[in-house]
């Protein structure tokens, strides 16, 4: 029974998140929900607290981004960026979309699925308020393009440090073995959103804001998110955590860019309340774990290892991406990443995975953490998207670009 009360809180807490019932913010509901498991003793309070640490990396890694985003944000960046983007479409909508996708891949890649969402949507919004054009399908485009992306290098989404662990990849594997299907996640990615939302990117811009000129601070706050981007790089490339050199750049990047009275107005302006909100999904996924779907995952790739390898990789990338949508990838990764350790399986079905763990989440707005945040960014701004909503385009963007992408893998092994 204790297993089946977990589960239940769980979806409850997700749901709640989701709605938002009376308005309450996100993280209110995920530390509800970690808090009623406490309560009910599904889950001692020392492995509560122990949960809440394991996010340590995750949590300096979102602090340094949110510190960037609003940087950028009172500096004028986004302004000046959207100045440009909207410059270089030329009055065409098309453009501006496709200016939107290209930049979103862009940041994913060297930045990271998290930085799109909590960096790029509002620098995109900024973009399509002074545009004066239907902003869903370029918000879209940043949610989908966090996931499609993100498994191009291992930096590009905290979760493939989680389902490798220390059996990451060299670059130069990783590369062989995911960029072409990458490049297939991607432009399957591309072409489903650019049908859905075809009429709605088709014709001119009628907004022509002149390019805001960028101030001196707003130069260094530029070349603060640059300089960001190469130090993840560089920690990546020496195998190390991303959150505290992410952090301490971006406190750099402040400093450099902020004078000292001008600090705290910017620090009261981040949404710290994202903190909270991860650490309380880092409970439940602790909480889950103790349901034994660790077993379960175990046992499930031992079954895809037996089958053909075509049929065995899409077992594996679609079973997981339907975890993934259940109780978002950041579980999930844990399970499969666990399951790994536990069971020796052909690398075909690790990498099917793990592109599963990455491009799944595309289907629903709960499946990956980047994609909560997003829609955190997005309510910030007054838009709102519902789950309804995005499940009924996500379900034509994802099942075919997941599809391509796993059977590119095993064209890559061959």
């Amino acid at each position: 029974m204790s297993a089946v009360a977990i589960w239940v809180i769980a979806l409850l807490t997700i749901f709640a998140i989701l709605v938002r019932p009376k308005g309450w913010p996100e993280a209110v509901w995920a530390c509800a929900g970690a808090l009623a498991l406490v309560l009910a003793r599904l889950i001692p309070v020392s492995r509560a607290f122990a949960a809440v640490g394991k996010g340590t990396d995750v949590y300096l890694f979102l602090t340094g981004m949110m510190l960037l985003s609003e940087l950028a944000r009172v500096k004028g960046v986004f302004d000046w960026l959207a100045g440009i983007a909207v410059g270089h479409a030329r009055a065409s909508r098309a453009r501006l979309f496709a200016l939107v996708y290209c930049v979103g891949i862009l940041v994913t890649v060297f930045l990271s699925n998290d930085a799109t969402a909590i960096v790029l949507t509002p620098a995109v919004y900024a973009s399509i308020r002074k545009a004066r054009v239907e902003p869903l399908p370029y918000l879209m485009a940043c949610a989908f393009i966090a996931n499609a992306a993100s498994f191009v290098l291992p930096i590009s989404n905290p979760a493939n440090l989680v389902v490798y662990g220390s059996h990451l990849p060299p670059l130069a594997e990783w590369l062989r073995f995911f960029l072409l299907p990458s490049a297939v996640s991607i432009g399957a990615t591309w072409v489903a959103l650019r049908w859905l939302f075809g009429d709605q990117v088709t014709g001119k811009i009628t907004g022509a804001p002149a390019v805001a000129a960028l101030g001196p601070e707003g130069k260094r706050a530029a070349w603060g998110i640059v300089g960001t981007g190469a130090v993840l790089l560089l920690a990546s490339a020496l195998g190390k955590d991303l959150g505290l050199p992410t952090c301490v750049a971006a406190i750099v990047a402040v400093l450099a860019a902020t004078r000292a009275r001008g600090t705290g107005g910017l620090i009261r302006g981040v949404s710290w309340s994202v903190l909270p909100l991860v650490a309380g999904l880092f409970v439940l996924v602790e909480a889950v774990e103790t349901t034994g779907i660790l077993g379960a995952g175990s046992d499930a790739l031992l079954r895809a290892a037996r089958l053909p390898s075509v049929a065995g990789s899409l077992g594996a990338s679609f079973g997981v991406a339907a975890l993934s949508n259940l109780i978002n990838n950041l579980p999930s990764g844990l399970v499969a990443s666990t399951a790994l350790a536990a069971v020796n399986v052909p690398d075909h079905i690790q990498h099917a995975l793990m592109i599963g763990v990455d491009l799944g989440p595309n289907l629903s707005v709960t499946g990956s953490l980047a994609t909560i945040l997003w829609l955190v960014a997005l309510r910030r701004e007054g838009e709102h998207v519902s789950a309804a909503r995005f499940l009924r385009i996500g379900a034509v963007v994802m099942p075919g670009a997941l599809l391509f992408s796993t059977l590119a893998l095993l064209a890559t092994a061959r």
